[in-house]
């Protein structure tokens, strides 16, 4: 699995990086092929130039001179056609072939944005046609413009003038305001211009059934309310359909007053088409192949270090996990990592430990219960053969020693159907209400000749109510928990029931002043078969399960047991069993 996942990668891999470059190889042969046919030489000197003079000028009889200078200082062919590639001027006149495709297209009012600042329109800003100004315009222009600058000067802000294509003046400056108000308005040649403008664009609204607009020298518009019919709705200021029409009112005003659109060619001197730089030459594709290649096997180097990085803790966790398949419980696996790996081999190796602790609790519980059997078996046996044998007489005291020996078998078994029914979750409960009154009565009645017999003083105390709880195995519980603290408290000692209410819980608590239980002991009271007389004396201790099965039925109940002991001063077991209600709940 491992092997196919890596194999897997490196293909992956090796693919994304074919697929890399060879997208590249098309995108940059597509790139290479437009370039071939709108690249200008020298950047956009040429084109700019030649626009700028389109913009300036009706035709294009006096451009040979600026075509020349522009083709000696760049040391390019420029030769520039009309749309049907009828020469206007060649700056080397002969018979060399023009190249199949323009370098661009020369038009004032439909400029490459890419290579002109233009607005929207794509108008060239130096296309001014009938807003061009007199010298007499531009005198009194500039002086309402420093006197709008010391306006702005005076309310302390910061300004400067500068001159528009048409030689209108303007004031730079985020204040100007009020103070370029006179300085905005058209002069008497602008205004006839906006109103031919407008003219032209009211037309076009017309034929859509729009209300006319007015035009600034900016450009911009605003709708004539004032004029606009009731039924009219005024258009919206970003409403493309005006925008059109006065591009294309634009365009009708400012045809007169410019060259017409022509093709661009830029060529090296001589006629040959210029060199472009990136052109996909035989060597540059044994270089990209190359390079390519060189980006794949160290891919691939690098992946397959990766890979062995990541397959080698996977493989150790693999090897560990089938030496516990083989019987092996302390199989762990040492990756000292701190990724998701790392952390799947701490999982693993806590599973490890935890199968380890599993295995031995397994192996002591088969134990103890052997050596819990073992007892009362052996003494059933002893006393049968000797029966057999003729040694001893099948009196009254024989039989009667043998049927304890059979109850005391029959108890341990009892106990461990008990906890097995526990364990596997098949313990049946049936609740009812339970007095505590009558179940501390009869718990301290039934062990009461036990207590006696030991000379331990039984008392009990119980709150009026009930429990909501199973009866027969509360009193087991309760039983059991007696049974323990009579056994371990000595002549002269208390034991003490008591039952009692408190808040969201019922408390039944079993205390002793006997021998009482060791700290580091405390923790394994629970256990099965655990007794604290290690040397499982059945005189001082029980088969060491009552205890165990106390913890489990109390937590079928939905409750908790707890103890609390001092060496030598006593013990005491308490019991929490939940409300009616949260009881029910639990169950």
């Amino acid at each position: 699995m491992l092997t196919r996942l890596l194999a897997l990668s490196i293909v992956v891999a090796a693919c994304s990086i074919a697929a890399t470059a060879w997208l590249a190889i098309q995108t940059t042969s597509v790139a290479i092929q437009q370039e071939q046919g709108q690249a200008i030489s020298s950047g956009n000197q040429i084109y700019d130039d030649l626009v700028g003079y389109a913009a300036r000028h009706p035709s294009w009889d006096g451009v040979g001179q600026q075509v020349t200078v522009l083709a000696q200082e760049l040391g390019r062919r420029i030769v520039l056609t009309d749309q049907n590639r009828h020469v206007i001027i060649d700056s080397e006149p002969g018979n060399a072939p023009l190249p199949t495709s323009a370098s661009a297209g020369v038009d004032a009012l439909s400029v490459d944005p890419s290579l002109v600042n233009a607005g929207p329109d794509r108008i060239s800003p130096t296309a001014i046609g009938p807003y061009a100004l007199s010298q007499d315009d531009i005198a009194f222009l500039d002086a309402l413009a420093h006197r709008a600058l010391d306006c702005v000067r005076n309310r302390g802000a910061v300004g400067t003038v500068t001159e528009l294509p048409s030689g209108r003046p303007r004031i730079q400056s985020p204040d100007a305001g009020t103070c370029a108000k006179t300085l905005n308005q058209p002069v008497k040649s602008e205004q006839a211009a906006l109103d031919q403008l407008d003219g032209l664009v009211n037309e076009c609204l017309a034929r859509q059934k729009l209300p006319p607009v007015d035009v600034g020298l900016d450009f911009s518009w605003q709708a004539r309310t004032t004029q606009a019919a009731p039924s009219e709705v005024a258009p919206a200021q970003n409403d493309q359909r005006v925008q059109d029409c006065v591009t294309t009112g634009r365009h009708e005003q400012l045809t007169p007053f410019v060259a017409p659109a022509a093709l661009l060619f830029v060529t090296s001197p001589g006629g040959s088409v210029t060199p472009n730089p990136f052109d996909l030459s035989a060597g540059n594709k044994v270089r990209i192949g190359l390079a390519v290649g060189g980006v794949l096997l160290v891919t691939i180097v690098v992946t397959l270090l990766a890979g062995r990085r990541f397959t080698q803790p996977l493989r150790a966790l693999t090897a560990a996990a089938q030496r516990m398949r083989d019987g092996d419980v302390n199989a762990t696996v040492d990756v000292k990592r701190r990724d998701e790996i790392g952390r799947l081999a701490g999982a693993f190796n806590d599973m490890a430990a935890t199968r380890a602790q599993v295995e031995r609790l397994r192996t002591d519980l088969i134990s103890d219960i052997a050596h819990e059997l073992r007892t009362p078996l052996s003494n059933i046996r002893g006393w049968l053969e000797a029966t057999q044998d003729g040694v001893s007489e099948p009196d009254e005291a024989l039989i009667a020693s043998l049927l304890e020996e059979a109850m005391q078998l029959q108890h341990i078994i009892d106990d461990l159907q008990d906890l097995a029914q526990a364990d596997a979750g098949t313990l049946r409960l049936h609740p009812e209400p339970v007095s505590l009154t009558e179940l501390t009565t009869q718990v301290c009645a039934a062990h009461r000749a036990r207590a006696d017999a030991a000379g331990v003083e039984l008392a009990g105390e119980a709150d009026d109510g009930d429990v909501d709880a199973d009866p027969v195995r509360l009193r087991q519980i309760v039983d059991n928990l007696v049974t323990n603290a009579v056994r371990h408290t000595g002549p002269g000692g208390v034991v003490r029931v008591v039952s009692r209410h408190a808040t969201n819980s019922t408390v039944i608590a079993v205390s002793d002043t006997g021998s009482g239980i060791a700290a580091e002991d405390l923790p394994h009271v629970f256990d099965r078969f655990w007794r604290a007389e290690k040397s499982r004396n059945r005189q001082t201790g029980g088969s060491g399960l009552g205890l165990a099965i106390v913890r489990k039925l109390v937590e079928a109940h939905g409750g908790t047991v707890t103890a609390e002991s001092v060496l030598g001063e006593g013990s005491r077991f308490t019991v929490r069993l939940p409300t009616v209600n949260e009881s029910r709940d639990a169950r």
